[in-house]
């Protein structure tokens, strides 16, 4: 298999294995994640790949390199989904890596190529996202055993009805020895690419979140019996601070920020009472921890500045914080190198506004990431869309993109010589909650 047509079948094909049908929702430790695991072993053995499935529940395939026990560039994305998905959220990136390993069967690699179809990255069954790549990463948190699902069931009792071993989990980690760098396909997820007529573009940096749980407190009381110089209004003053909110991140411009106030709720809710608290939740995104920090900052003066006007006070409550993930240059470089080969001369660069497993690969080794236009952007939606001359440009690109960091590797003096690494870390990845 090495045509786009053939990658969409299979991301078609993967869309009937749900447990919501017609919708597609598959999730962790599903019967549905061992189905799916089990057909994409049968694709990855037919590019010529030795599987396996790890002790966290994700399905490898490697081949080794000129010789055996070589240090591995890894590719890959996630098979899982949120409920109600598209069909190309993560599966088209891995069946577009077992197309390349396929292309690349018989090649003089002066590495192994592994394969990785990681489980978990949406985080829809436990809360906590990313569950497969963090294993890898060596970053498994033990309090995430007493999470439970919607169906009751706590990580641990999945993890043993799926047929995995608690005790086995850190035999799923790897270590920085082992692997070259880590290349991920996605597709954008955002209209850039759209708008720009490309097919493709490169990632620059994935975004560095926060989430915050905002409180703002007045005072209730009576609808028709309190004049307004008396009013200490949480409502008013939320929905000031929301509409400041996003002025802040517009004005930031498309390499600013991002801010997002998704849920909102006020005490005590009735019809005819001023309300006396209104909570509503504020994430936060933006390429570089430092510009994420610098617009958090800027917000919560300004918030704590609406509600002095107003005779209300502000609680914060951080719910979630991650750091932003910088693409290595050399790897990036390598990817553009890719694009180049499809026609597009000058490749487009951009940021990730939302997270992969790249960034929690990335604690343990360089990684980067190729974009492939979406219809209009829509994603985590049924709508999701992606065009086959696309398709087939993303597998020609990352296939070159494979080859010219096998050139960047050999240069580098191969397995007796680290990779270069350009790309900044910090010694932890924090879990990412749902939906990121």
């Amino acid at each position: 298999m090495s045509n786009a047509r053939t990658a969409l079948d299979r991301c078609t094909e993967l869309a009937r294995i749900t447990a919501d049908a017609p919708r597609i929702e598959r999730v962790y430790l599903s019967a549905e994640h061992a189905a799916a695991n089990t057909l994409v072993a049968e694709w990855m053995e037919r590019a010529g790949l030795r599987t396996w499935q790890d002790a966290v529940g994700n399905l490898c395939g490697r081949r080794e390199g000129r010789t055996d026990g070589l240090p591995a560039l890894m590719i890959g994305s996630h098979l899982d989904t949120v409920p109600d998905a598209g069909a190309y959220d993560g599966p088209l990136g891995v069946i577009m890596a077992i197309a390349v390993a396929e292309r690349l069967r018989g090649h003089d690699l002066p590495f192994a190529l592994e394969v990785i179809a990681f489980n978990d990255e949406e985080g829809t069954r436990f809360g906590t996202a990313l569950l497969g790549s963090q294993a890898v990463a060596g970053r498994w948190q033990e309090h995430w055993w007493d999470q439970s699902g919607r169906d009751g069931l706590t990580l641990r009792r999945a993890f043993a009805d799926f047929g995995l071993d608690s005790g086995r989990v850190s035999e799923a980690a790897r270590t920085p020895a082992e692997l070259v760098g880590y290349l991920e396909a996605h597709i954008e997820q955002g209209p850039y690419i759209e708008a720009e007529n490309r097919s493709l573009g490169f990632v620059t940096a994935i975004a560095g979140a926060r989430r915050f749980q905002l409180s703002i407190v007045g005072q209730a009381g009576h609808a028709g019996g309190t004049p307004y110089p008396r009013r200490r209004d949480a409502l008013a003053s939320a929905c000031e601070a929301i509409t400041m909110i996003e002025r802040v991140a517009r004005e930031s411009g498309e390499d600013g920020g991002i801010a997002t106030v998704g849920r909102i709720q006020v005490q005590p809710g009735a019809v005819n009472v001023i309300p006396g608290q209104a909570d509503f939740t504020l994430d936060l995104r933006a390429a570089t921890d430092a510009r994420r920090d610098a617009m958090w900052d800027g917000i919560r003066a300004e918030i704590e500045r609406i509600c002095a006007s107003r005779g209300t006070r502000l609680e914060v409550l951080e719910t979630h914080s991650a750091s932003a993930c910088e693409c290595a240059s050399w790897l990036r470089d390598a990817i553009a190198t890719g694009i180049r080969t499809t026609g597009d001369d000058d490749p487009r660069g951009l940021w990730s506004k939302a997270g992969h497993d790249a960034m929690a690969m990335g604690a343990i080794c360089d990684v980067a990431m190729l974009f492939i236009r979406c219809r209009e952007g829509v994603s985590h939606n049924p709508a999701e869309d992606v065009r086959e001359v696309d398709v087939a440009r993303g597998i020609n690109a990352y296939e070159q993109a494979v080859l010219e960091v096998a050139r960047t590797y050999d240069s580098s003096g191969g397995p007796d010589a680290p990779a270069p690494r350009t790309a900044a870390r910090s010694g932890a990845v924090p879990a990412l909650r749902a939906g990121a």
